[in-house]
């Protein structure tokens, strides 16, 4: 039996749609995870959001368990959380990065990333759509 990938999400993705839509675009978590299940088939997808970062941390070690690959994105997170890279950085499922803008051409404070560092691959910039670039390239390294 094929392990399911895992794609999670942090703070404020709940969000996405309404939130500063001139960044983040139109699309609701919701629509990106519909689609992430087309294309994901019958191999399985755990798609989860929380505001919680104890949770997100639970998930990860979950993750490192039951998951073939994670997706993450980690949101604010990515830029404030030591708890969220120790628990990575234990994760034996292979991780890939996304994030719907891109961090480095934005604000000073995204400049720090403590989830790329345990991440095999990073997609920053393409939108709703690095999520879908993500989920082939788990699927290709047949995870």
């Amino acid at each position: 039996m094929t392990k399911p990938i895992y794609v999670l999400n942090g703070p404020n993705l709940n969000l996405l749609g309404t939130r500063e839509p001139e960044i983040y675009g139109h699309d609701t978590l919701a629509d990106i995870e519909s689609r992430l299940r087309k294309k994901a088939g019958e191999r399985g997808l755990e798609f989860r959001q929380t505001n919680s970062e104890g949770e997100l941390v639970d998930w990860v070690q979950e993750a490192s368990r039951e998951a073939s690959c994670l997706i993450l994105n980690a949101g604010a997170y990515t830029h404030t959380s030591i708890a969220l890279h120790d628990a990575l950085r234990a994760c034996t499922a292979p991780l890939i990065e996304v994030h719907l803008s891109n961090p480095a051409a934005r604000e000073a404070f995204r400049q720090t990333n403590y989830v790329a560092s345990a991440a095999m691959a990073s997609i920053a910039g393409l939108g709703p759509h690095g999520y879908e670039v993500a989920l082939e390239a788990a699927i290709r390294m047949k995870a």
